[in-house]
């Protein structure tokens, strides 16, 4: 059973950084593509950031350059590391293996201008 658990949110002023976590269980990081996705208030779930199984890494364009997406295996946990963020990245961060629809509870992130 995949199990998927976000932590690391808040509320940060704009041009400030956070660091978020997704704990991942029943799935390996090593073979599978993972990515964080974001659902600001009324609006869909979007993608933000994926990882391949290989350690390829693919972006949205309104976040490229400030998110960096990473993981450690041992640990069987994937990282979002923010920077320069804007009161548009606010919403609540999810994260899901590409294989498996499954989702966490996501993690708010607020960010005041």
């Amino acid at each position: 059973q995949v199990q998927l658990a976000e932590s690391g949110g808040g509320l940060v002023q704009a041009g400030g950084s956070l660091r978020l976590s997704c704990a991942v269980s029943g799935i390996s990081l090593r073979s599978n593509t993972m990515g964080w996705y974001r659902q600001a208030p009324g609006n869909q779930r979007d993608f933000i950031a994926s990882i391949r199984a290989d350690g390829t890494t693919y972006y949205a364009p309104s976040v490229d350059g400030r998110f960096s997406i990473s993981r450690d295996n041992a640990k069987s946990t994937m990282y979002l590391q923010m920077s320069s963020l804007q009161p548009e990245d606010t919403g609540v961060y999810f994260c899901r293996p590409a294989a498996f629809n499954v989702w966490g509870q996501g993690t708010q992130v607020t960010v005041s201008s």
